[in-house]
C-alpha cells in the first residue's frame, strides 16, 4: 500500500503529516510506504491514497483517481487514523 502526504512545496508540513501517517500505520500493523511530495508532483504519481490539507484536497479530488483525505491537524494521530480507517473500510 502506498500513501502520499502532500503540501504546497512538499517539504515542511507534508513531512510532519508523513511522520504521523507512519506512526498510525505502525501502531495498527499496516504495511505501507509513505512519501511526502508537493502539489505539482503528486498529479503524476501513483498512490493508493493521498493525505493533505482540506484546501488542497478539494483540488486534488477532481484530478486524482485515488481517494484524497483532507487533514486539518497534521500531528493529530486520531484524525489521521480516522482517515486511514475510512480508506480501509472502502477497500
Amino acid at each position: 500500500m502506498k500513501f502520499l502526504a502532500v503540501c504546497g512545496f512538499g517539504v515542511g508540513s507534508s513531512m510532519v503529516l508523513k511522520m504521523t501517517i507512519e506512526k498510525v500505520c505502525r501502531a495498527r500493523n499496516i504495511n505501507c510506504e509513505v512519501q511526502n511530495t508537493d502539489l505539482t508532483s503528486v498529479k503524476g504519481m501513483e498512490a493508493d491514497a493521498v493525505f493533505t490539507s482540506p484546501e488542497i484536497a478539494m483540488d486534488l479530488k477532481q484530478t486524482l483517481k485515488c481517494p484524497v483525505f483532507g487533514i486539518k491537524k497534521y500531528m493529530d494521530q486520531k484524525e489521521v487514523e480516522q482517515a486511514i480507517n475510512q480508506f480501509l473500510e472502502n477497500q
